[in-house]
């Protein structure tokens, strides 16, 4: 029998374990893609999706019991369930475009002033770096980055609570360029449309008219007060709506006092351009939690599909 000599046996047991941490690598390589494409065929060949929009209004939405929210559930249960949620926050704005890619988002709770039951909400939905990859895929108009860091925001998980409460629905979100142009959103949401087929909800989430500078705090529980300039706003975003009336509403900034009021900053009105730039011809929409609140407020809510 031959004796290994002790330098001889070294490298072989060196060999050996650089082989196997090769191994371990491309095993690795190869699981993620098997997930990937595991993930992809699982989302191909299904109904289009409906898309929404959802006017979250305050945050306290995600723990009380209101018309709303009975709103948000009834909705809810006529939709077919969603293999992964893309959510478009008024809460995300960013210097490019970026969508989440963590296999676990935590739950943001970016707001102040409310009470403590709020702030011991956990949404621990699962994320999904698959979802995220194909999101980045699709979109050709910018490059999208890859985000590990932000999480569910309560522009998402405030509602999906709602829609979803066991939690159990991949949710990805998709931020919004504070850089860019009504049409640029506009144009972005197109790209999205594929994901429609493949068992993905996406949802945009902010409201119509939304000034909280004129918000009138005698009223913040009357739900039905608006000022005439929101409920002039309303009506006529309404109507280009169910109009398919897409260039005026992109074009928001030229349609008069009213809607500078209830516009003063875009970032809870882009929401809705991506949603409605996923409509398509003869595409059946409706709207329901049409109510103005505490004055300045709209939660008018659409399901496109």
């Amino acid at each position: 029998m031959d004796v290994i000599k002790g330098h001889d046996f070294f490298m072989m047991k060196r060999k050996y374990f650089l082989q196997t941490i090769a191994l371990a690598a491309i095993a690795g390589s190869v699981t993620k893609l098997k997930g990937l494409n595991m993930f992809t065929k699982e989302l191909g060949n299904t109904e289009k999706m409906p898309v929404l929009f959802i006017g979250h209004g305050s945050p306290m939405n995600a723990i009380e019991e209101n018309e709303f929210v009975t709103g948000w559930r009834n909705v809810g249960n006529t939709l077919p369930k969603p293999n992964a949620i893309l959510c478009i926050s008024a809460h995300w704005e960013t210097r490019g475009t970026l969508v989440t890619a963590m296999e676990k988002p935590t739950t943001i709770h970016d707001f102040g002033g409310f009470p403590k039951e709020l702030f011991d909400v956990h949404y621990p939905a699962p994320g999904s770096p698959e979802l995220a990859k194909e999101t980045k895929d699709t979109i050709k108009k910018t490059e999208v980055g890859l985000d590990e860091k932000w999480g569910l925001d309560h522009g998402a998980w405030s509602i999906i609570r709602r829609l979803y409460p066991n939690a159990d629905i991949p949710v990805v979100q998709l931020s919004l360029d504070y850089y860019q142009s009504p049409q640029y959103h506009y144009e972005l949401g197109k790209e999205l449309a594929s994901l429609r087929n493949k068992g993905v909800l996406i949802i945009g989430s902010g409201n119509l008219v939304h000034n909280l500078r004129m918000v009138a705090w005698d009223k913040l529980n009357t739900i039905g007060y608006g000022f005439d300039w929101a409920i002039e706003a309303d009506n006529k975003m309404k109507k280009f709506i169910i109009d398919g009336n897409h260039k005026e509403l992109v074009n928001y900034k030229a349609q008069g006092s009213a809607f500078n009021l209830a516009i003063p900053t875009p970032e809870h009105f882009l929401p809705l351009l991506y949603i409605l730039a996923l409509q398509e011809k003869n595409e059946k929409l409706s709207i329901f939690n049409d109510k103005t609140v505490a004055g300045s407020l709209t939660m008018t809510s659409v399901k496109i599909g």
